[in-house]
């Protein structure tokens, strides 16, 4: 079998095939990850990178493989995540600027294109690292090229690139000392295997199974003496950046004609805050990955040049204690804990659910006090808790408007400078916290965070207690009401068909980010029936799942 041209049809089978085998291995190389810094999620990113490219070009599957390529890159790039993924958006977006024209493909564009993949993603990290899935792609890459001077099968051609892709993953190590201390190869290399494995499969005409492969060097995993994973090998206080800080910014006429954009001023502006820098951009907007210590003042840098959407921040020292397993001691005793130096700033929340106090907790939040509907704290909660912050000046996000004159009470009595930010939602409070920036002044702050409680759209699902009669609603016992920014909109006997109900109300061509946080209740069954309904009516959005593990709402929806 021979195929010399490839079109635009068989290069999407050849994508969704590469994502699925991708995504059945996405622990095994979740398990891998080592570099640069232990957050264990490279495969977890990677295949939500290659799933989002994936779906895209399902959407837009036809003859002419130059379109399709651009599908794939306009999904990677929307669907981009961690240093890996952000990565592999890159090496498919040189592809596909370099076959955008062309309907049909030989053998040796395909190689090209794959050489110009490898140079578009090497432009876009600030310090390239060899020994990960730059140098893999690269050897590949160049395999291929060569293999196509003499043949145009690109059957052959694939299997060549393959085969050099697997040999420059086994040499990762000797790149990488910290990969040979451990004893794997790289995480993103081999991630990259993956798909290119799928790849060749489907030009073969045979599919790959969706149960996860054994590399032997995952052996070296665990240990037979102190049964320790990769991840131990390395120590929570040598990450010198502790925040995996990613975000996009969308263009605005009016912030680009001040402030002119250039890709590489950017970059280089950026690479003072931290390090593991990714920047990508296009004509609409640019997207960023960088590990910095101050991810508020990376943000604030970004709205120079227009609006932040797609905001992930993770703390990595606090990844790195949960895979470890550490148990953390008191560097300092009780005595010097209680006389520790007074910060500038502090930030107290009111959450209701452990999984949303977690998500304030990794965004910045010093103090999250339990609350919400039904179990308001008093002002002597939030009293105390600004104390215990041990700040100056100090940031209150209510989070509920039943608790915002519990909140500036409290700020009358304090000690300290109390400053309230009137959020009445918990999407409201998670955004306000994101724009919160502790390298600026007060005025410049309570600007931000109250300028970011306009930007987003809240939605609950809730339960009715009792029956009623409200905005023409005839609302009964028990029934689910969907609330949009505090007004009952629908209701059903079912919470899904009510989320569902609820969301068509609030969603529209605007709405590019929605983030679900579902509470106590409700079953992986109800998870999954709503989250296929929105991508089978809303897949143009940018969907975020995470468990707030909150009571009395079933669903709680933040709309961007």
């Amino acid at each position: 079998m021979s195929i010399t041209t490839l079109d635009g049809k068989r290069f999407a089978e050849m994508v969704i095939q590469g994502a699925n085998y991708l995504a059945a291995n996405a622990k095994m190389v979740d398990a891998l990850n080592v570099f640069p810094v232990p957050d264990g999620d490279t495969g977890t990113n990677m295949n939500l990178s290659m799933t989002s490219g994936a779906k895209e070009v399902k959407n837009n599957v036809q003859e002419h493989i130059g379109k399709v390529g651009v599908s794939l890159s306009k999904g990677l790039l929307m669907g981009a995540r961690g240093n890996s993924g952000v990565i592999l958006s890159q090496l498919f977006r040189g592809f596909a600027k370099t076959i955008e024209n062309k309907s049909s493909i030989s053998g040796s564009d395909f190689a090209r294109a794959l050489e110009l993949g490898v140079e578009t993603a090497y432009k876009a990290v600030m310090k390239p690292v060899e020994g990960t899935i730059l140098t893999v792609a690269k050897d590949a890459a160049k395999k291929g090229v060569l293999v196509s001077q003499k043949t145009d099968d690109i059957i052959v051609i694939m299997e060549e690139v393959l085969t050099e892709a697997k040999a420059s993953l086994k040499r990762t190590p000797d790149l990488l000392p910290v990969l040979k201390e451990v004893g794997v190869v790289d995480s993103g290399g081999q991630g990259l295997v993956f798909v290119y494995e799928g790849f060749l499969a489907e030009l073969k005409g045979e599919t790959l199974p969706n149960t996860p492969s054994v590399i032997p060097t995952l052996e070296a995993l665990v240990s037979a003496e102190h049964h320790k994973s990769v991840q131990s090998h390395i120590q929570t206080e040598d990450i010198k950046f502790g925040y995996c800080t990613e975000f996009m910014v969308k263009f605005e006429k009016g912030k680009t004609k001040k402030n002119p954009f250039h890709e590489e001023g950017f970059r280089t502006d950026l690479s003072e805050f931290g390090d593991s820098l990714l920047v990508i951009a296009d004509e609409e907007l640019v997207k960023v990955h960088i590990h910095s210590e101050e991810p508020g003042t990376v943000l604030s840098y970004g709205q120079r040049y227009g609006s932040l959407i797609n905001i992930k921040i993770e703390n990595m020292r606090q990844q790195h204690s949960n895979i470890v397993g550490e148990t953390h001691t008191p560097l300092v005793s009780d005595k010097e804990q209680n006389q520790k130096v007074q910060q500038e700033y502090g930030v107290v929340t009111v959450s209701m659910g452990a999984g949303i106090a977690d998500l304030f907790r990794s965004i910045g939040a010093n103090a999250v006090i339990e609350g919400g509907q039904t179990m308001n704290p008093s002002t002597e909660d939030i009293v105390k808790a600004i104390r215990e912050v041990n700040a100056k000046k100090v940031f209150i996000l209510p989070n509920n408007k039943n608790i915002i004159m519990a909140a500036q009470q409290a700020s009358q009595v304090s000690e300290e400078e109390v400053y309230v930010i009137e959020s009445k939602t918990v999407p409201q409070g998670l955004a306000a916290l994101l724009a919160f920036n502790r390298g600026l002044d007060v005025q410049s702050n309570q600007a931000l965070m109250n300028e970011a409680l306009k930007q987003v759209k809240s939605g609950q699902v809730t339960f009715a207690i009792r029956d009623t009669n409200i905005d023409g609603l005839e609302i009964e016992k028990d029934d689910f009401m969907g609330i949009a920014e505090g007004k009952i909109i629908v209701k059903n006997k079912d919470k899904v068909k009510a989320a569902q109900d609820l969301l068509s109300d609030m969603l529209n061509e605007d709405s590019e980010i929605l983030t679900i946080l579902y509470g106590e209740g409700v079953s992986e069954n109800e998870l999954k029936n709503l989250t296929t309904f929105i991508e089978e009516n809303f897949n143009h959005i940018e969907l975020e799942v995470h468990n707030g593990k909150q009571p009395l709402y079933s669903f709680i929806f933040s709309i961007e």
